[in-house]
């Protein structure tokens, strides 16, 4: 997956609460397993009409939030069912964070292994960015993993937490099985001590 460590991108407004993964992504676009070609069906009820026009009152058909890459939404973000097509939705919109107040267990944990940024902040300032995304139009948001740090043009806004693995994990572009391979020849030599008859996960993975 893509790495992630310090970017800049415009900032798009969804301010509703409890946004769940059946209007991210509708059961109808789950026939597929792989990960691309999701971008123009996410929030598809929400974004068109039935003749297949932009909804005019849908918040993220403004044209001021063309090509945005940084979402802010309220709070409970990703509840709902667990499909991880939610993600690659709306990585095929072209996001590569969201902020907000909270997200869904499922949905944060479905991000963090599709290089899907999860910005958790406290809803004051989840609600202060997405106030400013609507009053300015092209406001961007510059977030930094390294510093683990979110800030605009006039500087910093606050900080946000994030598990030391997930950050490494986005930080090198690599996930749990890749970094896990990495190790493939400690795996094996480990194995080579262990008694015969038990299970050689090596030998199941393909390290050998």
């Amino acid at each position: 997956m893509e790495g992630v460590r310090r970017f800049e991108g415009l900032c798009a407004a969804l301010p509703r609460r409890d946004v769940d993964t059946d209007q991210i992504i509708p059961k109808q676009f789950l026939k597929r397993t792989g990960r691309e070609g999701y971008g123009d069906a996410c929030f598809f009820d929400w974004r068109y009409l039935p003749d297949g026009r932009p909804r005019p009152e849908f918040e993220l058909n403004d044209p001021a939030y063309r090509g945005a890459s940084i979402l802010v939404s309220g709070a409970n973000f990703g509840c709902g069912s667990s499909r991880e097509h939610a993600v690659w939705a709306l990585r095929g919109m072209g996001f590569r964070a969201v902020v907000a107040a909270s997200f869904g267990d499922i949905f944060r944990a479905n991000s963090l292994q599709n290089g899907l940024l999860p910005v958790q902040l406290s809803e004051v300032q989840a609600d202060a960015i997405a106030a400013r995304s609507v009053e300015r139009r092209g406001y961007r948001l510059l977030i930094d993993l390294e510093a683990q740090t979110v800030s605009d043009r006039d500087g910093e806004i606050c900080g946000f937490a994030i598990d030391p693995f997930w950050k490494e994990c986005l930080t090198l572009g690599r996930d749990p099985l890749e970094l896990a391979l990495d190790h493939a020849a400690d795996i094996s030599s480990h194995e080579l001590r262990r008694a015969a008859w038990l299970p050689r996960c090596s030998e199941l993975a393909g390290l050998t």
